[in-house]
């Protein structure tokens, strides 16, 4: 018996590749199946089966694609409707993967088709469990993600998650290995733990979920404070469940090298220019009206939760990036990337057009311009509750996640001067293109964001009690 987790950090997302006498199965594959496809060749095995734990809302699976090129059919557990063949399983039906063996375990709450997948090894003896988003590292999966159509409510759905737990995880000895399908960062949960598996009994031990003794105390635990989901949890969930357009298709088209001209002329204003090089990068020159996301932080994340899905894309990259940006955008369900800039951002500006840039300040600089400009506005733009965890006083709180609604920047006019921070850099920038794209100019980056302005002299921080509470 073999098990590989395969995690990829950007969306804090773990498939498995599983095989045994040479017969493999993967559990929840990404869009680019090449590494599931590669893994099999080198070690000689067929995938024999797709398990899907469910309809995943934070990113595009790689199910259809996968099961096209290797035939094997795609499972789903009780309750499922797809727009595309797929082999829907009863609760307790088994699968034999070489000498071992597959158990599906209905498991509803986080949605209703959600389903876990319990492994025995070749003696029968249950060895690990991939629970998908019904069990994490510390959480369990958010229960308010109830799908267009489906007449029930969160409360419903942790009810549901309650009795899944109690009747199928609960039983399982405590050696069992937990193997979810997301790890820290991810969205799919409130606050997940900082590892990628567990064990049943670690879990029953330090999940704050599982030590709920009623199924009313379990409820308000998994769903008080639980953030709004991501704007394009929704889509990808649709995508997913009504089925997409095949990778090669999407790199056919994305992967056309334009000349600045060419570049140029596909500029209108229905057109996103995406900017995926290093935000140290971006501040120093770029494409105007450009939106920066790089590549080196949580990118298809703030990708899918920032940029419209139904406007074509034009790409700046890091020369030599351009694939894995057309990738990890579609990932997330971008399909309308219409080429890239050759020579990225050096052949625009070597061709003398029109750049814009960003200036950086240090926090030194912002706190000695803090007492003497009356029209300085420093715009906080991490989550709320690291706002409330200590903030810069009379900062205005902008969550990065709600500069897509026009509402959100009301209170600048043109006499602010704007100093956007993030905790580290990457986010402010990310927000300061997003604002130049709004109108707003006269604005400054904090080099090193909350990080470097808490370490300041005389720096004065405060604290939202009602929020930490």
């Amino acid at each position: 018996m073999f098990i590989k987790q395969l995690y990829t950090g950007c969306l804090s997302e773990a498939a498995y590749y599983i095989e045994s006498n040479g017969e493999a199965a993967i559990v929840d594959p990404l869009r680019d199946i090449e590494e599931y496809l590669d893994l099999a060749k080198e070690r000689n095995a067929t995938i024999k089966y797709i398990f899907e734990t469910h309809f995943h809302a934070d990113f595009v699976s790689g199910h259809l694609d996968l099961s096209k090129v290797s035939g094997a059919p795609i499972i789903y557990g009780p309750d499922t409707e797809t727009k595309f063949p797929v082999q829907v399983a009863k609760d307790g039906d088994t699968f034999k993967i070489g000498n071992i063996t597959m158990e599906v375990l209905h498991t509803p709450g986080h949605t209703l088709e959600s389903t876990c997948y319990l492994l025995k090894d070749e003696s029968g003896k249950d060895h690990c469990v991939f629970t998908g988003d019904t069990l994490f590292v510390g959480d369990v999966g958010r229960p308010d993600l109830a799908q267009k159509g489906e007449d029930i409510t969160m409360n419903d759905l942790a009810g549901m998650l309650y009795e899944s737990i109690h009747n199928k995880i609960f039983p399982l000895a405590d050696d069992v290995i937990v193997y979810p399908a997301h790890g820290p960062g991810s969205a799919c949960g409130k606050n997940l733990g900082p590892h990628t598996f567990s064990t049943i009994g670690a879990e029953k031990a330090t999940n704050y979920a599982l030590k709920a003794v009623t199924k009313e105390e379990f409820i308000k635990e998994v769903t008080d404070g639980i953030a709004a989901p991501p704007n394009y949890f929704p889509i990808n969930a649709m995508i997913n469940k009504q089925g997409y357009e095949s990778l090669d298709e999407i790199l056919m088209t994305g992967l056309k090298c334009l000349s600045v001209q060419e570049f140029k002329n596909l500029i209108t204003d229905d057109v996103i220019i995406l900017d995926t090089r290093k935000e140290t990068e971006f501040v120093n020159g770029f494409v105007p009206d450009s939106i920066s996301i790089g590549l080196d932080g949580r990118f298809a994340e703030w990708a899918g939760s920032l940029l419209p899905f139904d406007k074509p894309m034009l790409l700046v990259t890091e020369t030599g990036k351009e694939k894995e940006t057309i990738i990890r955008l579609a990932r997330v369900g971008f399909d309308k990337v219409c080429g890239y800039l050759d020579g990225s951002f050096e052949a625009w500006k070597n061709a003398n057009e029109e750049i814009d840039l960003i200036i950086d300040v240090e926090a030194d600089e912002l706190m000695m311009d803090l007492p003497y400009d009356e029209n300085l506005v420093v715009v906080d733009v991490r989550r709320e509750t690291e706002f409330a965890d200590g903030h810069l006083k009379d900062a205005m709180n902008i969550p990065l996640n709600e500069m897509t609604e026009p509402a959100s920047m009301a209170n600048i006019d043109d006499k602010h001067n704007v100093y956007v921070h993030c905790t580290g850099g990457y986010r402010s920038v990310i927000a300061a293109s997003l604002m130049k794209r709004q109108g707003i100019h006269k604005l400054r980056n904090v080099v090193g964001g909350w990080n470097a302005i808490k370490e300041q002299e005389k720096v004065e921080i405060v604290k939202e009690k009602s929020m930490l509470n």
